[in-house]
């Protein structure tokens, strides 16, 4: 992973885990990976994508997919961390290992249940778009 990957996986870790509304619904419980027999619910980072953009400062557009999983039968709790995650980082100023966001916005969201109705799950895209610190 590049520096702008590591950098805004990071930063929105330490954001989520940072933050009131976020923390009362998850307790800390964000990650990268999700530990084995992790608690419900919690949130993970998933899939990233980056391209360079064409402009001063290196900078580069990511888009990182974070899912929210929760055990809670129906999608109250699902919706709930989904409005949180994304009132925490809509237009966050995010930094970390050299990289700051210039911008940065939950651009999709779904909502919906595993086969067996037992899992309530949330994804939503982010966009980023970083560059270097000086």
């Amino acid at each position: 992973m590049s520096a702008h990957e590591t950098g805004l996986t990071r930063a929105v870790i330490a954001r989520l885990k940072s933050d009131a509304g976020v923390d009362a619904l998850l307790a800390g419980r964000v990650w990268d990976e999700a530990p084995v027999g992790a608690a419900l619910p919690h949130v993970r980072i998933g899939r990233g994508e980056s391209r360079p953009v064409g402009a001063d400062g290196c900078g580069v557009e990511q888009s990182l997919t974070l899912t929210a999983v929760s055990g809670f039968r129906g999608a109250e709790e699902a919706r709930a961390i989904l409005a949180a995650v994304r009132a925490c980082l809509n237009d966050a100023a995010l930094e970390a290992d050299g990289v700051r966001t210039v911008s940065a916005r939950v651009t999709f969201s779904e909502v919906f249940s595993s086969p067996d109705g037992a899992r309530r799950y949330a994804v939503m895209r982010l966009r980023a778009v970083t560059e270097e610190t000086d």
